[in-house]
């Protein structure tokens, strides 16, 4: 699970409803997409590209459960998100959406805007490719990981129903 694009920075404590605003939260998840994070910087709906990483600081995706507020930001094509630290509820959306989510202190240290950045999500390393600066993170565990290259939980749990099966009843 190894990623590199371009990366955008953003800061702390971005709650779900700057990622996709109240209004938006029942339209089609392509018509959200072309809002995602519009308050904090307008070009990223209309620029953004796939692959590209998203970097931001602390307690990202705090506030709502909604899974929406993933949804919408894994339907703008973007590879994955690095945070500094991210809201529990938020960071488990990821991955059950099937968006990869790494935590790495520092990060919006050394990321630079614009510029590409590789993330290593089973080693959770990631590295600035023109200056060599290296963050590190904890390695995803290796249900997320299945869990993402299956496609996220649904796409899991079709794939592999017997680590949902529950025992018979006796």
């Amino acid at each position: 699970m190894r990623f590199e694009g371009r990366c955008w920075v953003f800061g702390d404590n971005i709650p779900t409803d700057r990622l996709v605003k109240p209004e938006y939260v029942f339209e089609p998840v392509e018509v959200m997409a072309k809002h995602v994070l519009e308050d904090l910087d307008p070009r990223f709906p209309r620029e953004v590209a796939s692959g590209d990483i998203v970097v931001t600081g602390r307690h990202f995706g705090q506030s709502s459960g909604r899974a929406i507020a993933a949804k919408a930001l894994a339907a703008t094509g973007i590879g994955c998100v690095v945070a500094e630290s991210f809201a529990r509820t938020f960071y488990r959306n990821c991955f059950e959406i099937g968006l990869p989510a790494v935590e790495v202190r520092g990060i919006t240290a050394l990321a630079t805007p614009g510029a590409p950045l590789r993330v290593d999500l089973t080693s959770g390393e990631v590295t600035d490719p023109a200056s060599g600066a290296t963050g590190h993170g904890a390695p995803a565990d290796p249900f997320l990981v299945d869990m993402l290259a299956a496609g996220g939980l649904i796409a899991l749990a079709r794939k592999r129903p017997e680590l949902f099966a529950t025992p018979a009843e006796g």
